[in-house]
């Protein structure tokens, strides 16, 4: 019932998902290029739902998860991280990856809203770590499409696979155009 509202209410705002099935592994990382508004996050939450995909969970700043919407923020699938202080972040997630027998962490790599103009490893090292694929999405509001690309297994060298992450996110606008990573690259 609640994957048809959420379809619904993705089809009311002129929005589709198309590509790859999320379900159809039960280990990947997701990274979602460009994040560019606090409006992603709602958007993905519908995503997530209307793909009946609830194992896929979410990485926010540890501010999110203090009182009084904390416990909602859990409820939702996130996982705090605190970005104030170097901690073992990958190792701690490649952990979760190892504990569970499906697990699916969704990240932003740009780690902010704002322009920036290259993205945060961690992502790359949690796939590496845990042994399993990347699998890239399109947040494109300017055509109102969420793709999911089919999952990437990283060949182990950075810039060889940063290539091809670039190349799939390449012209793709957030909702704040201007603070869109790939966008008029």
């Amino acid at each position: 019932m609640k994957t048809a509202i959420c379809r619904f209410i993705l089809r009311i705002f002129g929005w589709k998902i198309e590509g790859w099935d999320p379900n159809l592994l039960d280990k990947y990382v997701t990274i979602v290029i460009p994040h560019t508004s606090n409006w992603d996050f709602p958007l993905g939450l519908l995503v997530r739902q209307a793909m009946n995909a609830p194992h896929l969970k979410f990485i926010g700043k540890n501010s999110l998860f203090r009182p009084p919407f904390g416990a909602l923020f859990r409820w939702l699938g996130g996982y705090p991280v605190d970005r104030t202080q170097r901690t073992n972040f990958v190792d701690s997630i490649v952990d979760l990856y190892n504990k569970n027998d499906r697990f699916v962490v969704v990240l932003s790599p740009e780690g902010t809203r704002k322009k920036v103009d290259h993205l945060r490893t961690g992502f790359y090292y949690i796939a590496q770590g845990a042994g399993v694929p990347i699998v890239m999405v399109k947040f494109d509001w300017q055509h109102k499409r969420v793709t999911w690309n089919e999952p990437y297994y990283p060949v182990g060298n950075w810039e060889t696979d940063l290539l091809v992450i670039e190349n799939y996110y390449r012209g793709v606008q957030g909702k704040i155009p201007e603070n869109s990573y790939m966008y008029k690259r």
